[in-house]
């Protein structure tokens, strides 16, 4: 993973960046400026000019003040700048994550997504502030305390200079054990909370089959997994920053003693001697730095490839520049459509089919029949393998995403719920402001007035996770509201009363049939409540149409 795709990522906030890298340099400066201050006290103790060094003491004060004061700002600088990037890196991920096709997120679990939008991303974002960043004064730290020993002293600058390639082969072979381990890491991550987001979600189940303690066993077995790579981790981190500080510790020792040699010899006077020993011990600090971050750039590589894989992907495909020139009356046809799931069997082929404008349609046939995945079609959650789709003559995949989905609504099997109001959740389906009137007659075509008018606070009862303080059929009912406000032209009901008593069913039905009579319906269903109010019905089997369609409004 490259610097410049990090910065692609992060988008970092570039004048909050420039002002903290001129607090970091400046307060880089106060920092050099100190052992130069230590030595000239000490020459004027030595020289037995005592007097003259509070003025020195005063100015040494000022500049640990003055480094604090920048210290403090640069802090404040670049928390901010790293909270920032963070934020924009997770508006990021999750703007791609939305805008994938629906196939790429059912071939992953949940857990991996929220891994990427979670710790990946606020891995990434930060490091350009809490490791990158640093790095740059802590170079001119590094160049400048070597600058001003080779000013000291040559030679033993140069043997600083000598040492450094032995501290960059320790870090290298350390820090090159991180980088596979902070892969395995993060996949071992994402699979642990997949398997929690998804135990969540499926407690009812795991009570009602007696099903804890094996869940138990396999959280704690994802969990062990997590703290084992966690650990090797830490042991590695453990090693490299002491034993690279250790290493440079024992090269200062070897400057000192060199360098008490000259002062013995006078080639250094006692003051230049403590302003080199100070200068060499500021040589370490980076050196650690310097340590600390390879570490750490070999963690943020496997959350950094992760988000790059990601952003790879193609988004949905919204080639289509084109609306309705009309309103639409909501005929369809299919002309030899074909489409296979990835890795999968076709499940449809070559099917042809015609559906007039108004006309309800019932799609029959066994599971795995394909009657879904033409409505998966005709959504464009994907495109075909072969053949077109046509609303109205114009092909789908001219029209805008927007425009298309817009003008056909779905109600499926499951109900997907938002976790707030019964109001809320049926405003979904529309933009902006709606009269109270339309969202109660909604709610009435649908039959879920009388329960919803039941609830403790009607309208304004929160309904919880994906509905849960609702019954199933009451869930239902409140998805076939939101579709009805939304008022498409094209009407899906995948099994979308299958939740619904017999009673419950025929009443929705009855309730709709004015309202959906103006419009394409294509019911897709195993039961026989439905195919009485279709004008056709259609039997598929195998991906394939073996019944053409019998006219079931004029069949005795």
């Amino acid at each position: 993973m490259k610097l410049t795709a990090l910065l692609r990522f992060a988008a970092p906030p570039r004048k909050t960046l420039a002002g903290a890298t001129v607090l970091m340099l400046a307060s880089s400066a106060a920092v050099l400026l100190q052992p130069w201050l230590a030595g000239q006290v000490t020459a004027l103790i030595i020289e037995g000019q005592g007097q003259a060094v509070l003025p020195l003491l005063i100015a040494w004060l000022i500049v640990a003040a003055g480094r604090a004061a920048l210290d403090m700002c640069e802090y404040y600088l670049t928390g901010a700048a790293g909270e920032d990037m963070a934020a924009a890196l997770r508006g990021r991920v999750y703007e791609r994550l939305q805008a994938l096709p629906l196939g790429w997120h059912q071939a992953r679990t949940p857990g991996e997504s929220l891994a990427l939008l979670t710790r990946d991303a606020d891995r990434v974002g930060s490091f350009i502030t809490d490791a990158l960043l640093p790095l740059l004064p802590s170079g001119v730290t590094f160049f400048g305390a070597f600058a001003l020993m080779l000013w000291i002293d040559p030679l033993i600058a140069m043997v600083a200079a000598g040492l450094l390639p032995v501290y960059v082969l320790a870090m290298r072979g350390l820090g090159r054990r991180l980088r596979p381990l902070a892969r395995q890491w993060n996949e071992s991550w994402a699979a642990f909370y997949g398997l929690a987001q998804e135990n969540i979600g499926l407690l009812p189940a795991i009570k009602s089959f007696t099903r804890e303690t094996s869940e138990l066993g396999r959280m704690a077995e994802r969990n062990a997994s997590v703290r084992r790579l966690s650990r090797r981790q830490i042991r590695v981190h453990s090693i490299l920053s002491p034993a690279v500080g250790l290493m440079a510790t024992a090269g200062l020792l070897l400057l000192v003693w060199i360098g008490s040699g000259h002062v013995s010899s006078g080639r250094l006077d006692p003051g230049q001697f403590v302003s080199l020993l100070l200068y060499a011990l500021l040589l370490t600090r980076p050196i650690a730095d310097f340590a600390r971050v390879y570490g750490q750039v070999q963690q943020t590589r496997g959350a950094a490839e992760r988000l790059e894989t990601l952003f790879d992907q193609a988004p949905e495909t919204d080639l289509g520049t084109e609306r309705f020139s009309a309103p639409v009356a909501g005929a369809i046809r299919f002309e030899a459509v074909s489409y296979a799931y990835p890795g999968r069997p076709a499940a449809v082929r070559d099917i042809s089919l015609n559906i007039k404008a108004g006309e309800t349609v019932a799609l029959t046939g066994p599971n795995g029949a394909g009657k879904s995945t033409l409505a998966w079609l005709l959504m464009r959650f994907a495109d075909p393998d072969q053949g077109r789709i046509f609303i109205d003559d114009v092909d789908i995949r001219r029209l805008r995403l927007a425009e298309l989905r817009q003008q056909v609504g779905l109600v499926a099997q499951h109900t997907l719920l938002l976790n707030g109001t019964v109001r809320d959740n049926i405003l979904y389906a529309v933009r902006g402001d709606c009269p109270e009137k339309e969202i109660h007659n909604a709610a009435r075509t649908a039959g879920a007035a009388e329960f919803i008018e039941a609830l403790p606070e009607g309208y304004d009862t929160l309904i919880g996770d994906q509905g849960v303080r609702l019954s199933g059929g009451q869930r239902q009912r409140m998805a076939l509201a939101r579709i009805l406000l939304r008022n498409p032209r094209v009407v899906i009901l995948d099994e979308a009363t299958s939740m619904l008593d017999p009673e419950g069913e025929a009443a929705f039905l009855a309730a709709a049939r004015g309202l959906l009579n103006s419009r394409t319906v294509i019911l897709i269903t195993h039961r026989p409540g439905p195919l009485e109010g279709a004008d056709r019905l259609i039997h598929l089997d195998g991906g394939a149409i073996r019944d053409p369609g019998l006219d079931h409004s004029n069949s005795g």
